[in-house]
């Protein structure tokens, strides 16, 4: 196998790749689309698995517009969510949670009076 041989071969690897990208895209995007019913999505399916190339530049043409407003609504979806986890996961506490959160410490008996002053002025620094 010559270096050239090899750069042939990437490079068909390369294309093979996109077009199962391109071919699994639009897959999801044609069962993502809630503007189409049931029957024009069979039909692209079987539109896509008899002629794949051809169909997939067709659909690629036609719903172009489409294919990036639904990809941009699950973007910002998906953003949305992942903020509202981490707003809910890391939300500040204040100074005076924490102190109430060491005051039910020290009146169950979980910590000492000196460990609830150390807690306190960690919590008002």
């Amino acid at each position: 196998m010559t270096f050239w041989d090899f750069i042939v071969g990437v490079f068909w690897f390369y294309i093979l790749f996109t077009c199962i990208t391109i071919f699994i895209t639009i897959f999801v995007d044609v069962f993502r689309d809630k503007t189409i019913g049931g029957g024009a999505k069979a039909g692209w399916v079987i539109f896509l698995i008899l002629v794949p190339f051809l169909s997939a530049f067709i659909y690629l043409i036609a719903r172009r517009d489409s294919m990036g407003q639904r990809a941009s609504a699950a973007a910002q979806t998906a953003a949305a969510q992942n903020a509202a986890y981490i707003q809910s996961v890391a939300a500040p506490t204040s100074a005076v949670d924490e102190i109430a959160k060491a005051k039910a410490l020290l009146d169950s008996g979980a910590i000492t009076q000196s460990e609830y002053d150390t807690l306190k002025a960690a919590a008002l620094v």
